[in-house]
């Protein structure tokens, strides 16, 4: 399955209540970002070097590139409108196979809700949601998986996540909602699939996908076929045994029928790190949970903090307990 962008089996969902497929204004586009850490001067440097190795081995270009795929190529740093929130934040740890993971807490434990933050990012990027929370009485619990922000090792896998929420409701409680970005997204469904419990799920620029990680990373990279190939049979021999069929079953798609809470899904139309059609799939693997929200011009890291976004998050945190309204799909 190949995955560019705007094409696919993209099943567009239709509530019968005009309110639950919105789509927010266009705004401008900003200039790129600037990748903190030297991240893309560290992918340049890996694309080149992989191509290198790749004409005299493709077998050692592909033992080079799982190690690649298993970790962030850096460590983002907080950033300045994130300061407040990340210094005023309690912090603690816990131990996820070996490695430390840093949590944090903003409030008194009540009514938690967990953040579960994308691929090379941390529990600062929610920032933006963690004053509208505690002003709802909420308690946003947030943490940096293996690899990323301040905690040890050097990657994440979905089951690491699932594992943190697990212990993080052993000392927190049920969560008011879950709230997840990018990578976190098949996090928080691995979760929920596991036994975490949790009343709401809002997925923004989520992954739907395990094999879109592959593809992803794939065309970032600019891998041979042969290449890639080798990888997914690393993937499949060691990257989550003695699990079995993890492109599927890691997805968050993947037997939906445990998850039976409500769904906010958040895409933006230009998210070039996961297209659009990962929204529209996870919104019709959930056909009657699932609302879709829709936005422009943000890509994949301003749509968390944009103020349209953040309201309409909020206001689905805010509605009464009542199912989502029936859907229908056309194509």
């Amino acid at each position: 399955m190949t995955y560019p962008k705007g094409t696919g089996a993209i099943a567009r969902r239709i509530d019968t209540e005009p309110a639950s497929t919105a789509t927010a204004p266009a705004v401008p586009r900003d200039p790129a970002r600037p990748v903190a850490g030297g991240v893309r001067a560290g992918e340049t440097s890996a694309r080149l070097t992989l191509r290198a190795v790749t004409a005299l081995s493709p077998r050692a270009a592909g033992a080079l590139a799982y190690v690649l795929f298993r970790r962030p190529f850096g460590r983002s740093p907080v950033r300045p409108a994130e300061r407040s929130a990340h210094l005023f934040a309690v912090t603690d740890t816990l131990d996820v196979g070996g490695r430390k993971v840093v949590t944090y807490r903003w409030g008194d434990g009540a009514d938690p809700v967990l953040l579960l933050h994308g691929w090379q990012s941390r529990a600062s990027r929610f920032a933006p949601f963690v004053e509208e929370l505690r002003a709802r009485g909420l308690t946003p619990i947030g943490f940096d998986a293996p690899g990323n922000g301040d905690s040890g090792g050097i990657g994440p896998t979905v089951l690491d996540y699932a594992e943190i929420a697990r212990q993080l409701q052993e000392r927190h409680g049920r969560f008011r909602a879950m709230l997840a970005h990018s990578f976190g997204v098949l996090g928080a469904f691995q979760a929920l699939r596991s036994g975490v419990r949790a009343d709401r799920v809002v997925a923004i620029g989520g992954v739907c996908d395990m094999e879109y990680l592959l593809y992803r990373f794939s065309a970032r990279l600019r891998l041979d076929a042969r290449v890639v190939a080798l990888v997914r049979e690393r993937a499949d021999e060691r990257l989550l045994a003695p699990e079995s069929d993890i492109w599927e079953r890691f997805s968050a798609s993947y037997g939906p029928e445990p998850v039976r809470v409500p769904i906010l899904v958040v895409h933006d139309e230009d998210d070039p790190m996961a297209t659009v059609d990962q929204g529209y799939r996870l919104a019709a693997a959930h056909p009657d949970r699932a609302r879709l929200f829709v936005t422009r011009g943000l890509g994949h890291h301003r749509v968390m903090s944009d103020p349209a976004v953040v309201a309409e998050v909020l206001r689905f945190l805010d509605e009464a307990e009542a199912p989502v309204p029936a859907a229908r799909r056309v194509a």
